[in-house]
C-alpha cells in the first residue's frame, strides 16, 4: 500500500529546526524517507525567506535536487492558493513550471476556485493528478469535474481537530466516494492531533497513508520525532501488526 512521506509543508524552524527549506535540504530529506521505505515524497517549495510557493524558479530547483538525489525517485508538490495571490496567478504559475524538471505528480483542493480547471492544467502538463477534498462540501465540486476518473488518487484531509470527528469525516467522504463511483485509490491524512488516528484509520480501511512533518512533529506517544525518515517507519511498523 502506497505510503506518502509529507517532509515539509509550510512547517517553520520555530515548530521544527530540521524542517527542510532549501532545495538542497528537501533533497536529502526526501532520499532519507525514501529510504525509510515511503513510496512517494509530497514536498513544498520553499522562498528563501521559508514561504510557500509554486514559482516556477523554485519548483524547477527543487525537482532538479530531487532528481540527483534520487534519480528513480517521485515526487509531488501543491497547487494550493496559499501559496501565491489567487487561482489566476496559480494558472500562470503551474502553466510556467519548466519542462525539464516537472513534478511528477501535483494535488489539486476541491476547496478552492478554480480547482476544476486546475486540475486539467496538472493533466494538460503531463504530470499525474491527486485530488482533495477536505470535507464532504467539496464532494459535489469533485464529483462534477471532468478530470474526475483520471485521478491517481484521492486525498481526504479533515480540517478538524478532534481526532474522532476526523476519521468519522474520512468514513463518510470514502463511503461517497465510493458510492458515486469513484475507484481511485483513497488516501486518508490528518494534521497534528489527528495524524495518528487517522493514520490508524487508512490502515484499518485499507486505504493508501501520508506521514512527515506536514501533518505532525511527534510520534504516536506524543514525543518529538527525529525527523521524516522514523515517521515513515513508524507507520510501516503500524501496517505490519496483523488485524486484531
Amino acid at each position: 500500500m502506497l505510503l506518502k512521506a509529507a517532509i515539509n509543508g509550510g512547517r517553520t524552524t520555530d515548530e521544527f529546526p530540521g524542517v527542510p527549506l532549501t532545495a538542497t535540504e528537501i533533497a536529502r530529506d526526501a532520499a532519507a524517507a525514501l529510504a525509510a521505505g515511503a513510496t512517494v515524497v509530497h514536498a513544498h517549495a520553499r522562498t528563501a525567506d521559508g514561504g510557500q510557493t509554486i514559482d516556477p524558479e523554485h519548483i524547477g530547483d527543487m525537482v532538479r535536487a530531487f532528481r540527483a538525489a534520487v534519480p528513480d525517485g517521485e515526487i509531488g508538490t501543491t497547487t494550493g492558493l496559499w501559496t501565491c495571490s489567487g487561482h489566476a496567478e496559480r494558472m500562470r504559475l503551474v502553466a510556467a513550471w519548466p519542462a525539464d524538471a516537472l513534478p511528477d505528480f501535483a494535488s489539486v483542493a476541491f476547496s478552492e476556485e478554480g480547482a476544476a480547471e486546475a486540475a486539467e492544467l496538472v493533466l494538460g502538463r503531463g504530470m499525474v493528478l491527486e485530488s482533495a477534498v477536505w470535507s464532504m462540501a467539496d464532494v459535489p465540486a469533485l464529483l462534477a469535474s471532468p478530470t474526475l476518473h483520471r485521478n491517481v488518487r484521492i486525498l481526504i484531509e479533515p480540517e478538524v481537530e478532534s481526532p474522532e470527528e476526523a476519521v468519522a469525516v474520512c468514513r463518510e467522504v470514502a463511503a461517497a466516494l465510493r458510492a458515486a463511483g469513484v475507484t481511485a485509490p483513497l488516501l486518508y491524512h490528518g494534521y497534528d492531533a489527528t495524524v495518528w488516528p487517522v493514520v490508524r484509520a487508512a490502515i484499518e480501511d485499507g486505504c493508501e497513508t501520508r506521514i512527515g512533518l506536514e501533518d505532525g512533529l511527534t510520534r504516536e506517544d506524543g514525543s518529538l520525532a527525529s525527523g521524516n525518515a522514523e515517521l515513515v517507519r513508524a507507520v510501516l511498523a503500524l501496517e505490519a501488526v496483523p488485524a486484531a
